[in-house]
């Protein structure tokens, strides 16, 4: 797979201070609630100064999403070693409209809780595709771990199983909404499912280095046979990508 590569992929904090409040309940991708956009956004950049592309990125502001998660508040209440997996539609105001979490490690509710609570009024950086703000999906992984006692927090903008076990750096490529692609979103396959079913299709894509998708192969699909591995994939072929730079793994 071609992947994109950025000087901002992943980062990592050794402490959080302040508890956080209450954690709101996990978002499914069968349900797909929208979340309430953030006051404090990330300002769109002007037009003149985009760059020709730019993947969706997690910021290191403030209102980054890896600078709101209770690290600390973790620990003191029983959280382990756990990651999980998560997408979000990020709209051209950096804002979060939709959150999906999935792949997770056993025991690992408590951070599930947090990230998505974090994750409703966060602030990203909006994706940018021939220097126009594009509506994009961001597809991330958080790991966390007790080190010596002490929380250790890293998200990736990747979800490249054996990378993630190397903690590389990258950004996988993300599909944007409008302009030069035709992707419109990730459709349920409901002319086969009969009652709603939550299921996950994995794609091994090679993307160039200007976004277009070269290859496309599904690698699995849980649960088998009821549709999601041709949902998946028609979803995204023949889509443009956010994609720049890459490099071989």
């Amino acid at each position: 797979m071609m992947l994109f590569v950025s000087g901002l992929l992943a980062t990592e904090v050794e402490v959080q201070t302040k508890p956080s409040p209450k954690p709101s309940p996990r978002s499914s991708p069968a349900q797909s609630p929208q979340t309430s956009p953030s006051p404090a956004s990330v300002s769109p950049t002007p037009v003149a100064e985009l760059p020709q592309y730019r993947p969706v990125l997690l910021g290191l502001g403030q209102n980054s999403v890896i600078n709101r998660i209770a690290t600390q508040s973790l620990v003191k209440n029983g959280q382990k070693d756990a990651s999980i997996m998560f997408c979000c539609s990020v709209t051209k105001m950096g804002e979060i409209a939709n959150v999906w979490t999935y792949r997770q490690t056993p025991e690992s509710k408590l951070l599930e809780q947090e990230l998505v609570r974090c994750l409703d009024g966060t602030a990203f950086i909006p994706a940018v595709y021939n220097r126009q703000l594009v509506h994009a999906l961001f597809y991330g992984t958080v790991t966390f771990k007790v080190v010596n006692g002490k929380p250790r927090l890293r998200i990736f903008a990747n979800q490249e199983a054996e990378e993630l076990k190397k903690e590389s750096n990258f950004i996988g490529p993300q599909p944007f909404i409008g302009r030069d692609s035709k992707f419109e979103g990730l459709h349920y396959p409901a002319d086969v499912v009969s009652a709603p079913v939550s299921g996950i299709a994995e794609l091994a894509m090679k993307v160039d280095a200007d976004g277009n998708l070269k290859e496309l192969r599904v690698v699995s699909e849980e649960p088998p046979l009821l549709g999601f591995r041709r949902a998946a994939a028609e979803d995204q072929r023949d889509r443009a990508w956010q994609a720049r730079n890459h490099c071989r793994h």
